[in-house]
């Protein structure tokens, strides 16, 4: 009879990778894990893992706040094993969290090497010290917005690491997702005194309202997707900050990153080919038009032969986390 409740444990990892990052970024940090009850009672029990990656502004150790009205992701999990929807499985939240409110989950000369320090570092760590069957057939990957770019782009790279995928209303299709704030960032420069102000201030300025977040978004993928080490912050900006213009040239560099148009290239195409589930879902009234995106993502998947589950709801874009109610299960099934 297994009497222990699930647990939460938060080992601390010191990154070789992290170390001297760009942003001067913590790179001692915990890692955060979810692990089912009865995991330290059955010795030769083993589990498959489940990565759970962040939207921006938020990182592993917020997705275990309480929330108004709501339950933790602790309770979400328990309560899906507890229903008999998920079988036990270990769900690892790590902390990939940058000045700018995120790393989007990729190297870069901007913020660092945060795709590495996933690959290299985290995934080792929970290897070695939980009970989990380390191999791609039993990993999984899955987020919300950012994290569900974070969840298509580390399948798209990675399956030798990643066996399935869940994308909640993931950035996709960048005309849509960037340039509305990219169109505003001239704007949001002057506001707040330029880039090197804006950057040397995040942590003070108050409020952190709608301008705020606008900018320090697009700052964050021009950090992710124009690196350039001779670049001043290790980016270029993907506009002209005097005439406020569209810098084409950088914008190209922006687009190569988009999943919708990374399926091109065949190696990420047969990447996805590998995947046990490809699993996307959208609101479908998304403030930021991600529908459309994930719309195109389905159909250029099953142009190439790829069956996506692909499920809209009648929602919008925040506090959608409810919806893993639905991805776990499906991922579960596919790793177990």
């Amino acid at each position: 009879m297994l009497t222990s409740p699930s647990q939460i444990e938060q080992p601390v990892l010191e990154s070789r990778v992290l170390r001297d990052n760009p942003l001067g970024d913590p790179h001692v940090r915990p890692v955060t894990v979810y692990l089912p009850a009865g995991h330290d009672e059955i010795p030769d029990r083993r589990y498959p893992t489940i990565y759970l990656l962040s939207s921006h502004g938020n990182t592993g150790q917020g997705l275990m706040n309480w929330r108004p009205w709501d339950v933790t992701i602790q309770g979400q999990i328990d309560a899906l094993i507890a229903a008999g929807t998920l079988g036990p499985v270990i769900v690892v939240m790590p902390d990939m969290w940058t000045r700018f409110g995120s790393s989007l989950y990729v190297n870069s000369a901007g913020m660092g090497r945060y795709e590495d320090y996933l690959i290299q570092e985290v995934i080792p760590l929970v290897d070695r010290n939980y009970r989990t069957i380390p191999d791609p057939a039993h990993r999984g990957v899955m987020g919300r917005s950012s994290g569900g770019f974070g969840a298509i782009t580390q399948a798209m790279h990675h399956p030798d690491i990643f066996g399935a995928f869940a994308c909640h209303s993931g950035d996709l299709y960048w005309e849509y997702t960037c340039l509305p704030n990219l169109s505003r960032m001239h704007q949001r420069l002057e506001k707040f005194g330029g880039l090197d102000a804006f950057i040397r201030d995040i942590p003070t300025i108050r409020p952190k309202g709608g301008p705020f977040w606008d900018l320090i978004m697009t700052v964050c993928w021009s950090a992710a997707f124009g690196g350039n080490p001779d670049a001043a912050h290790g980016f270029d900006l993907p506009i002209d900050p005097q005439t406020g213009a569209l810098n084409e040239s950088v914008w190209a560099r922006w687009l190569a990153w988009d999943p919708v148009r990374k399926l091109d290239d065949p190696v990420y195409a047969d990447a996805l080919r590998q995947m046990r589930l490809a699993y996307i879902d959208v609101g479908q009234y998304d403030e930021y038009q991600l529908q459309v995106g994930a719309r195109l993502l389905r159909d250029k998947l099953t142009g190439l032969g790829i069956t996506p589950v692909y499920e809209e709801y009648p929602d919008g874009h925040r506090d959608t986390h409810y919806r893993y109610d639905t991805s776990l299960p499906r991922l579960y099934e596919a790793l177990s």
